[in-house]
C-alpha cells in the first residue's frame, strides 16, 4: 500500500457526506477575503477599539459550570463542559467584524473551535436548514446553517491572543465574520439546529432575519 492510501480516511457515513457537502456546494458561501475597496461594508466607519454592547447583562460564567448543548435536528447530540470542549481541534483565523451600530474593525486574530469540526461531530439532519443559538444571558439569535457553516466561522475563546473578556462574551462566543456582529452570540450556551427558520432576540424587535453587511440588512425592511 502507498503512503498515499495508507493516509486515505476510512470510508464512513461522515465522510461520505462531507463529500456530499463539498459536491453540492452545500456549505459554500461566497469569498472570506474582499478586494480592498470592498472590504468596509457601506455605511460603516473603522475603529481600532472593541465596542462594548449588550443587554446590560454580563454573566459571569465559572469554568466548572460552563456547558455547550448541542441539540435539535443532529444525528449526535452532544453536551460539552469546558475540558471536552477544549480538547476538540484548535483553530486560528483572522478576520473582520461589523456592528450593526455602523463600527468596523480589521484584523481580529480568534482561536477557538471551528463550526466545521463542530458540525463534523454532531452530524446535521439532511432537513436541518438553520441553528438558534441561546447564550447564558438569555440572548437569541437565528442563523441560516450556510452562515454558520461558514469557513471563517469560529466558536472562540481568544482574541488577539488572550481568552476573551467577559465583556466581549467570554470564555466562549460565536465569530461569523461575515454577517453583523449581533449574529455572533455571546456567552454561547446551546445551538440547536433546527428545520424551519425562527426568529431570535434583536429579529422579533425589527432586526433583520439574516443581517448582511455589505446589502445593510439592518432592519426588517431593508
Amino acid at each position: 500500500m502507498s503512503q498515499d492510501e495508507s493516509q486515505t480516511p476510512e470510508d464512513s457515513k461522515l465522510t461520505r457526506t462531507k463529500r456530499a457537502w463539498a459536491r453540492d456546494g452545500k456549505f459554500l458561501t461566497g469569498r472570506i477575503s474582499r478586494p480592498e475597496t470592498e472590504r468596509l461594508p457601506p455605511g460603516q466607519h473603522l475603529v481600532k477599539n472593541w465596542p462594548v454592547l449588550d443587554l446590560g447583562i454580563q454573566p459571569q460564567i465559572p469554568l466548572n459550570a460552563w456547558r455547550l448543548d448541542v441539540t435539535g435536528a443532529v444525528e449526535n447530540r452532544l453536551s460539552l463542559n469546558w475540558d471536552q470542549f477544549n480538547a476538540l481541534p484548535t483553530s486560528t483565523f483572522v478576520s473582520d467584524m461589523h456592528c450593526v451600530t455602523t463600527w468596523s474593525r480589521y484584523d481580529n486574530r480568534w482561536q477557538g473551535v471551528s463550526t466545521h469540526d463542530l458540525l463534523d461531530r454532531a452530524m446535521p439532519a439532511e432537513n436541518a436548514t438553520h441553528v438558534l443559538l441561546t447564550s447564558f444571558d438569555g440572548y437569541t439569535t437565528n442563523l441560516p446553517l450556510v452562515d454558520f457553516a461558514a469557513d471563517d466561522a469560529i466558536l472562540a475563546t481568544h482574541w488577539e491572543g488572550a481568552p476573551i473578556s467577559t465583556e466581549h462574551g467570554g470564555p466562549m462566543r460565536l465569530i461569523v465574520p461575515h454577517l453583523y456582529l449581533w449574529k455572533s452570540a455571546k456567552w454561547l450556551r446551546e445551538i440547536q439546529f433546527i428545520t424551519a427558520d425562527k426568529a431570535g432576540y434583536w429579529e422579533r424587535n425589527g432586526y433583520h432575519m439574516r443581517g448582511d453587511p455589505w446589502r445593510e440588512e439592518r432592519y426588517s425592511d431593508d
